[in-house]
C-alpha cells in the first residue's frame, strides 16, 4: 500500500518544475546560456551543485526536461547510457558528429528519439515558442558526458572549466580548481576518428515519430473489458504488452521500456501491479492514476505533463478523465507516456477481480503471460 504521503512525494506537477540555469559548462555561451535544466527524477548528467531535483529515489532510469526559448541551443556532447528525447509540443533541429555535421534532423511534436551511445549530438530550438523536450536517461549512474572540443574551449573563454570528478569551476565568481584535482581535456582527435559514424537513414530509423506508431488494439488482459479499453503502442523495449505479436520499433538495451498508452474517455487500463518502477508523464488529456485498493485506494488527477512515479508493486489503474486538455496525435483521445525500469519484459499481475471478468469473457493468460482463448488452454496437458 502506498500511504497519502508517498503518493504526493511522488506526483511531480508542471507547477513543481524548477529549473537551473548553470547546469552545463556552456551555460555562458552564446546561444546555450538561455538554457534551463530540469531533473525530475534522479540528477541526470547536471554538472551544478544547485540542480534541483523533484525526486531522487534510484528508478534504474531518470527523467529531466530541457527548457529552451526559440534560438537556443543544447552543445555537443556524448553519453554513456542511453539519452531518449521525448517531443512535447516543440520543433527542434537534432544534429550529431563531434562537429556536428555528420547529420540533421527536424524532430516535431510526439516524436521519441532514441540517440546512439557514444555519439556526439545536441539540438537547437527552432520553434516559435519555448516547447518542452523531456529526457530519459538509461541507469541509475550515467557516468556523466563528454563535451565536444569546441564546447570545452569556447566555455573556457567564458571562465568556466569542468573537473575530472565532474564539478563545473566558475572562476569568474571566484572559484579556484580544488588542489590534486585535474580539468578535462577535449577528447583525443584520434578517439573521435574511432566513433561510430551514423547516417540519416540510421538516425531516422531511431525515431518514432507520431506517424510511426503502431497501436495495439488489444494489449492486456483487460482490453475489451468496461473500462479496460486502452491502446498501447510500443517504441523501446517490448514492455507491457500482452499481445504475443506486438513488437516495439527499438529492441536494443536501453535500461528502461517506453511506449504510448491512449484512451479514450472513461476507458483505460484496470487494476493491476508490477515488481518494478513505473513512471507516467500525461501527454494529453486528464489522467485518473488509482493506486492501492479497496479503503486503502489513493487517486491521483495528472494533467499534460504532470508525472507520477509509481513504486514498485503497488496496484494501479489508469482512466481517461477528459480529453481536452494538452495536444494528441488523434482528438478525442488522451495520451500517456509510460516509462518501466529494465530490458526484459514488464510482466503484469492482474486484481482478482479482472482475472475473473477476463476469464468469464474468454480470455486467460497463458503460461508466457499472453492473452489467450480460455477454450483452447483448457484442452492444454503439462507435460511431467
Amino acid at each position: 500500500m502506498v500511504p497519502p504521503g508517498e503518493v504526493a512525494r511522488r506526483t511531480i506537477r508542471r507547477t513543481d518544475w524548477v529549473p537551473c540555469k548553470a547546469a552545463f559548462i556552456d551555460c555562458r555561451t552564446p546561444g546555450s546560456d538561455r538554457k534551463d535544466n530540469y531533473s525530475f527524477i534522479g540528477p541526470g548528467v547536471s554538472q551544478s551543485a544547485d540542480q534541483y531535483v523533484n525526486l531522487r529515489e534510484p528508478h534504474g532510469f531518470q527523467l529531466g526536461a530541457a527548457g529552451m526559448p526559440h534560438g537556443t541551443t543544447n552543445s555537443l556532447h556524448l553519453h554513456f547510457t542511453a539519452e531518449v528525447f521525448v517531443n512535447f509540443d516543440g520543433d527542434y533541429q537534432l544534429r550529431w558528429g563531434a562537429d556536428g555535421t555528420q547529420g540533421e534532423y527536424r524532430s516535431v511534436d510526439g516524436d521519441v528519439v532514441s540517440v546512439p551511445t557514444w555519439i556526439f549530438r545536441g539540438f537547437t530550438n527552432v520553434g516559435d515558442d519555448e516547447g518542452v523536450l523531456l529526457t530519459v536517461l538509461g541507469g541509475d549512474d550515467t557516468g556523466g558526458i563528454i563535451w565536444g572540443p569546441s564546447v570545452l574551449r569556447e566555455a573556457a573563454g567564458h571562465g568556466l572549466h569542468l573537473t575530472a570528478d565532474n564539478r563545473l569551476v566558475d572562476t569568474v565568481r571566484g572559484e579556484r580548481v580544488p588542489d590534486g584535482v585535474a580539468l578535462v581535456t577535449p577528447m583525443p582527435q584520434d578517439e573521435i576518428d574511432r566513433l561510430d559514424r551514423l547516417d540519416a537513414d540510421a538516425f531516422r530509423a531511431r525515431v518514432t515519430h507520431a506517424g510511426d506508431r503502431v497501436w495495439v488494439a488489444a494489449p492486456f488482459l483487460c482490453s475489451g473489458l468496461p473500462g479496460g479499453g486502452a491502446e498501447l503502442s510500443l517504441v523501446i523495449g517490448y514492455g507491457m504488452s500482452e499481445d504475443r505479436r506486438a513488437t516495439p520499433r527499438l529492441h536494443d538495451p536501453h535500461g528502461f521500456d517506453l511506449a504510448w498508452l491512449r484512451a479514450r474517455v472513461g476507458e483505460g487500463v484496470l487494476t493491476h501491479r508490477h515488481p518494478g518502477t513505473q513512471v507516467l508523464t500525461a501527454k494529453a488529456g486528464r489522467w485518473a492514476v488509482r493506486l492501492n485498493t479497496g479503503a486503502d485506494e489513493q487517486v491521483v488527477e495528472l494533467g499534460p505533463l504532470d508525472t507520477l512515479s509509481v513504486p514498485a508493486g503497488a496496484w494501479r489503474s489508469f482512466t481517461l478523465l477528459d480529453a481536452a486538455p494538452g495536444r494528441a496525435a488523434d482528438p478525442g483521445l488522451g495520451e500517456l507516456l509510460v516509462v518501466n525500469e529494465g530490458d526484459g519484459r514488464t510482466r503484469l499481475e492482474w486484481a482478482p477481480e479482472v482475472v475473473a471478468a477476463a476469464r468469464a469473457a474468454g480470455h486467460v493468460l497463458d503460461a508466457n503471460g499472453y492473452v489467450a482463448p480460455a477454450e483452447v488452454l483448457v484442452t492444454a496437458t503439462d507435460d511431467d
